[in-house]
């Protein structure tokens, strides 16, 4: 009997290496390679926003910033982390083994899947919208897939998780974004002399971000680099060790700084530092016909810091009391000096932001290609073999290609237009975004952080009485993101069908 079996699997293997024709599906491959570009091209355009939209939002950095520290933290979070969602989107959405007797069909499939989500995602980003390259990939594949073998093969369970993740991460990213804008409040905005109190945490983030950046890398890290034998509590020393280097080189270093530049400027009246010097000082009025004066406003900040002095000291008494007193003030940090420090942290948690982006995103742009390549040099469609690490070199130039080129259209929906965003919240928006897009990573979900980043934005935003989010915007964008699997799934479905008929 297994003989036999064994005779039937070498003539099926036979048949279906006879039917993929290399030579005859060049044309094919180069097509494939050029639409794998301009997805990576329209997603670095699109979700360069997801890591960096905030930071420029704010101010903390300029277009040029945002771009080159994205080219460099995007290529590290896709080549030490990147190729585990890879292989979920390769070979975890349809199940690759419907197709081992017919190898040319899925090669087919996975170029009609990248021409439909291509398609969708540069139309998306020239109206500004940020959509989910992840939602387009997965309809794109929907689509080939319910074409050429309808229901069979698909993974529901693997796609259940996903769809659910859809879910799950806006509002994980969201809690996690207002838990730590809510902590500092409290330990930071709340206390007697702020800028101090920020200084003091600088080198506690700086170990929390190191640390968990260093941890998520070597602990089940890439088997490309064989960073997956490293054992759980060599990865964690690591972390440690790297995080506690980190914090001494923020405490040692960037703190004196801050703290030297900070008293510079308090030697100087706070005129001359605005103005530019003592003839350009405010005139106040001195009647009252309808102008604040100096004394009205000397008692409105005396009256704040009365309001500040009794959060300080923190609640009296009571359940409501204390919910009140732990509500985060909707001006966190809008003033210079405090604004100026969670500049300082913005810059560094923009770059964990994207390197998570690359860790994700990347993938989602490769992991078509990758499929096409291993089915080409292979013949066959299980493609058993690692993704190479030139792939995702090649997915990491086609989006910054995408983000240098037209990155500001989406920075411009994210980071200005839905919600108001200063340093502080820009702070606790990108890190909340980061650490839930990068441990779904660790995991191989392919979660989408388009959605972490609204998410965060939008939890962040409602926070804020005086700059509320831009609702109306906000319904665009969830439209744009109903529509994205069917309208990509549609796209690849017709693509399919056209291949269907010529090839």
């Amino acid at each position: 009997m297994k003989e036999i079996n064994s005779l039937a699997t070498t003539l099926v293997t036979l048949t279906t290496t006879l039917y993929f024709n290399q030579q005859s599906l060049k044309w094919a491959l180069v097509l494939g390679v050029i639409l794998a570009f301009v997805l990576g091209a329209a997603m670095g355009a699109n979700d360069v926003a997801n890591a960096f939209g905030t930071s420029v939002g704010s101010g903390t950095l300029t277009l040029v910033q945002a771009y080159t520290l994205a080219t460099i933290f995007e290529t590290l979070g896709a080549v030490l982390v990147g190729w585990s969602v890879t292989d979920t989107l390769r070979k975890g959405v349809v199940d690759v083994g419907v197709y081992a007797d017919a190898p040319q069909e899925l090669f087919f499939g996975q170029i009609a899947a990248l021409g439909g989500s291509s398609m969708w995602l540069v139309l998306a980003t020239f109206c500004g919208f940020p959509v989910s390259t992840t939602h387009s990939l997965v309809g794109g594949t929907l689509g080939y897939s319910l074409v050429l073998r309808g229901k069979r093969g698909i993974n529901w369970g693997k796609l259940g998780l996903v769809v659910m993740s859809w879910v799950t991460s806006p509002l994980t990213s969201g809690i996690f974004s207002i838990s730590i804008y809510t902590i500092i409040d409290l330990l930071v905005v709340k206390r007697e002399d702020p800028y101090e109190s920020g200084l003091r945490m600088i080198p506690i983030f700086y170990f929390i971000c190191i640390g968990f950046n260093v941890f998520i890398v070597m602990w089940r890290g890439s088997k490309v680099l064989h960073l997956d034998a490293i054992p759980f509590w060599v990865a964690l020393l690591m972390a440690c060790c790297f995080g506690a280097i980190a914090a001494a080189a923020a405490q040692f270093l960037l703190v004196p700084r801050l703290r030297r530049k900070k008293l510079d400027e308090s030697e100087l009246p706070s005129y001359e530092r605005s103005t530019g010097g003592a003839d350009n000082a405010p005139k106040y009025p001195d009647d009252t016909s309808g102008s604040r004066t100096l004394t009205e406003k000397t008692q409105e900040s005396n009256a704040e810091d009365e309001s500040m002095t009794t959060a300080e000291s923190g609640p009296k008494h009571g359940p409501r009391e204390l919910l009140k007193w732990m509500r985060p003030d909707p001006s966190l940090a809008d003033n210079s000096d405090t604004g100026r420090l969670f500049s300082a942290i913005q810059v560094f948690t923009a770059c964990f932001a994207g390197f998570a982006h690359g860790a994700q995103d990347v993938s989602n742009s490769v992991a078509p290609i990758a499929a096409l390549l291993s089915i080409y040099s292979n013949k066959s469609a299980l493609q058993k073999e690692e993704v190479p690490i030139y792939v995702l070199l090649y997915g990491v130039v086609a989006i910054c290609v995408g983000l240098w080129t037209f990155g500001h259209r989406v920075i411009a929906t994210v980071g200005e237009k839905v919600s108001y965003i200063n340093p502080a919240s820009g702070f606790t928006i990108e890190f909340g975004a980061a650490a839930t897009s990068i441990l779904a990573s660790r995991f191989g979900l392919p979660i989408s952080t388009t959605h972490c980043l609204v998410g965060s934005v939008i939890a962040v935003g409602s926070l804020r009485v005086n700059e509320p989010v831009k609702w109306a915007l906000l319904r665009n964008i969830a439209i744009s993101w109903v529509v994205t699997i069917p309208v990509s799934g549609i796209i690849s479905a017709g693509i399919m069908l056209m291949f269907r008929l010529v090839a």
